[in-house]
């Protein structure tokens, strides 16, 4: 596929390498959440809130064929994300990107559960919903693509007990917690677990893996966060060992066996923090994804520059994905991916974290002083 000059040297610079002909894919962390619904469509159709314009303009110079845009709120109609690729096909000339195929289905994010999932004794808190959320959607997942998409599988109403080898959380007596009928019904996905082919140009299809980990922190002793951080990977893992899972229609699905690649916010460092780093290096040992380790020559710049917790981090700071607070934990961590299967060739992959001079560096810049802390990753497969 042909991209623009423009696109191309600035990925040479900040790569070091041109696939003009791949298939790009990404997964970037807008982090467009706002305080209420309706209220990041207002935005995005202002066409002058600088968060949304800046992100969409590293997307456009990165020119993905497919996307996973995470933190993005999602609304019953698909109204906030169509005025958003509406907004990435502005761009002056062959820098506008086009994307006719969206999957952004209803999440977990903000569904009032009707239980204390929590434990606080208070009903109806963001904590309660099926997954953390101020309202439905908030902070959720979309998926743009050039290319067809097909025959969609949507896992996100499954529940959390019918796992298998859950690690499910427990009172220090051994006893569910919250609850026992809390544990009926508590779903496994912060807000999506989804399987969606994608039809490319030479008749070959992949299947995008798409998911949002739970963060592991901000819970108690019975490590409810950290316990689903793990078990939502475990779940990729399981199903692509074939393992059926309970779909949207309520039919049990497999895996097909074709080429995947995931693309997904795991909220999970391979060896620093608190995720589930070292189920990841279980997979990739296993073969179950290869990890072409994306890097940049700004995340290991901010790594060196901000120092603080990074000190103590033991993995390659080029690759980080979150440039987050250094005084105390985190500091700068990898949870951003973009991972093929074995079978796929990957051409070449990268962070778009430039430094100081590099194109891109004032816009990066700026957009994490509006709240966008991650950094797009990508991928070219052959």
């Amino acid at each position: 596929m042909t991209r623009s000059l423009a696109s191309a040297l600035v990925l040479f610079v900040l790569s070091g390498q041109v696939c003009a002909d791949a298939v790009r894919l990404a997964v970037f962390n807008v982090e467009l959440q706002r305080d209420g619904p309706g209220l990041l469509l207002r935005d995005v159709q202002s066409g002058k809130d600088p968060q949304v314009n800046l992100t969409a303009g590293i997307i456009r110079t990165a020119h993905p064929d497919v996307i996973l845009l995470l933190g993005f709120d999602h609304d019953a109609e698909g109204r906030t994300i169509a005025a958003y690729r509406d907004n990435l096909a502005q761009g002056a000339g062959s820098s506008a990107l086009s994307y006719p195929y969206i999957y952004s289905p209803a999440q977990n994010a903000g569904v009032d559960s009707g239980h204390d999932l929590d434990g606080d004794g208070l009903l109806r808190g963001p904590a309660d919903a099926f997954g953390y959320g101020e309202f439905r959607g908030h902070g959720g997942m979309a998926l743009l693509s050039r290319f067809p998409l097909r025959a969609p599988q949507d896992f996100s109403k499954t529940l959390w007990r019918d796992l298998p080898d859950a690690d499910l959380p427990v009172h220090a007596d051994g006893t569910p917690y919250p609850s026992g009928p809390a544990r009926q019904i508590m779903r496994l996905s912060l807000h999506g677990h989804w399987d969606v082919a994608v039809d490319l140009p030479d008749g070959r299809r992949i299947h995008v893996l798409a998911s949002y980990s739970s963060p592991p922190v901000f819970d108690g002793p019975e490590d409810i966060n950290g316990k689903r951080n793990h078990d939502e990977l475990l779940f990729w893992d399981q199903y692509l060992a074939g393992h059926g899972f309970v779909n949207q229609t309520g039919q049990t699905a497999t895996f097909s066996g074709e080429d995947y690649a995931l693309l997904a916010g795991l909220n999970a460092d391979p060896v620093d923090g608190d995720g589930a780093g070292d189920l990841f290096q279980d997979m990739v040992a296993r073969n179950v994804f290869t990890d072409p380790k994306p890097d940049s020559r700004g995340a290991r710049a901010a790594s060196v520059a901000q120092g603080g917790v990074n000190r103590q981090h033991r993995g390659d700071a080029a690759q980080d994905t979150a440039d987050w607070r250094d005084e105390v934990q985190p500091g700068n961590l990898r949870v951003d991916y973009a991972l093929p299967s074995p079978a796929l060739t990957v051409l070449d992959s990268g962070v778009i974290w430039p430094t100081d001079g590099e194109p891109l560096y004032s816009e990066v810049t700026e957009a994490q002083v509006l709240g966008t802390r991650h950094r797009l990753v990508w991928i070219d497969i052959e």
